[in-house]
């Protein structure tokens, strides 16, 4: 079982959502139209609200919770990391939270930001719109270039997929005894997502504006 209600408030998803089996959705939790809740994450609501906003992602192992009355609010397109905490935060549109990032009460970060892996984000922090802010405690190290925005944003719409894919084709199985001949691949490849890092070491300082338009134009 999934979702589970508290002092009779029900949590709420909407349909075009996919929230795994093994994730927990406790009380006052609402989930937007194609959002991705992956397996192990907890959704909390049963101290203050808890809101995951259109088209956004929270994967494996997160926790999202906050004090009694207060709220943990994802806005649209949000992306958030294997194993981030946020508790009691305000995330803004397209905002990325990197892996084990933890971002604490009051804290309310810009859209479009990245907060790096493993950065600790302070009570009452203020972030900027389209900032980078990386470390513990995290400190707002430089604005954003086009091309890691253009990045970030397509993370987002394969995870968009994602949940498509699971709606509509994970289910439980038994595990074959060995891998068969010429084994399959999932659906999706290096075509679809790269690490950034990659990107980078292939793009140069040289890249061309037309490339980066084109590079826009397929995320936007």
């Amino acid at each position: 079982m999934t979702f589970y209600e508290i002092d009779g408030v029900v949590p709420a998803a909407d349909p075009s959502a996919y929230v795994h089996p093994l994730a927990s959705v406790i009380g006052d939790v609402i989930i937007g139209p194609g959002c991705y809740v992956g397996p192990g994450a907890s959704l909390r609501g049963d101290f203050g609200r808890i809101i995951i906003g259109a088209g956004s992602n929270v994967q494996d192992s997160c926790v999202l919770h906050a004090f009694p009355g207060a709220d943990t609010e994802l806005a649209e397109n949000s992306h958030v990391g294997h194993g981030a905490i946020l508790h009691g935060c305000q995330v803004g549109r397209h905002v990325l939270v990197g892996m084990n990032a933890v971002i604490m009460d009051g804290a309310v970060i810009g859209e479009d930001s990245l907060v790096g892996a493993c950065s600790f984000v302070r009570a009452g922090t203020t972030v900027p719109p389209r900032s980078l802010v990386v470390g513990n405690p995290a400190k707002i190290l430089r604005e954003l270039d086009t091309e890691t925005v253009q990045w970030k944003r397509n993370g987002v719409h394969v995870y968009q997929e994602l949940a498509r894919r699971s709606r509509s084709g994970l289910r439980a199985v038994e595990p074959l005894p060995a891998p068969e001949p010429d084994r399959p691949r999932v659906s999706t490849d290096s075509s679809v997502s790269r690490p950034l890092h990659e990107m980078r070491a292939e793009w140069g300082p040289g890249t061309p504006p037309s490339t980066r338009e084109r590079m826009s134009d397929a995320v936007n």
